[in-house]
């Protein structure tokens, strides 16, 4: 079993992706209220992902006997003015998330908690992936300007993620 701070930071981060994996349904249904609809794909996707993140944290403390405490998920932003702001809040969000996966790496070091700090290196390596991959997309999008054309070439790129 893990220290009890190390357990309560790690149920905080299972919260914080359930978070994160409602904010990308919130978002997918304002994209599909936008006929964005290859946009609401890549947001369902993404939701998916990080509810496979919060299970891997589930697993780890479950593996570890450790107390698992399922916390309220409070309601994401419903509206956003534009595609270019849905993908920067997206952006600012995998910030704040790689800065809480930051901050339970540097707790397990601190207490010297070699397999809590083990399991984190794979979500340290995945949020490397997960800001490059919507930077990129904030960064075409305004390369876009006001190209509806070019907004419907993208919108299709995007819904084909797999």
């Amino acid at each position: 079993m893990i220290k009890q701070n190390v357990q309560d930071i790690i149920n905080k981060q299972i919260q914080a992706e359930m978070y994160s994996a409602y904010l990308y349904l919130g978002m997918a249904v304002w994209c599909n209220d936008q006929n964005l609809n290859g946009a609401a794909q890549w947001f369902k996707l993404q939701a998916k992902e990080e509810m496979a993140h919060a299970m891997r944290f589930y697993k780890f403390l479950e593996e570890t006997n450790s107390q698992i405490v399922l916390k309220a998920i409070d309601p994401p932003p419903a509206k956003w003015g534009n595609l270019l702001n849905v993908f920067e809040d997206a952006y600012k969000h995998e910030q704040k998330v790689t800065g809480m996966i930051y901050e339970i790496v540097n707790l397990a070091n601190k207490e010297g908690d070699h397999a809590t700090a083990s399991m984190c290196k794979w979500f340290v390596d995945e949020q490397v992936e997960e800001e490059a991959q919507t930077l990129e997309i904030v960064n075409q999008i305004k390369m876009l300007g006001d190209s509806k054309g070019s907004l419907f070439m993208l919108d299709r790129q995007l819904g084909k993620r797999e």
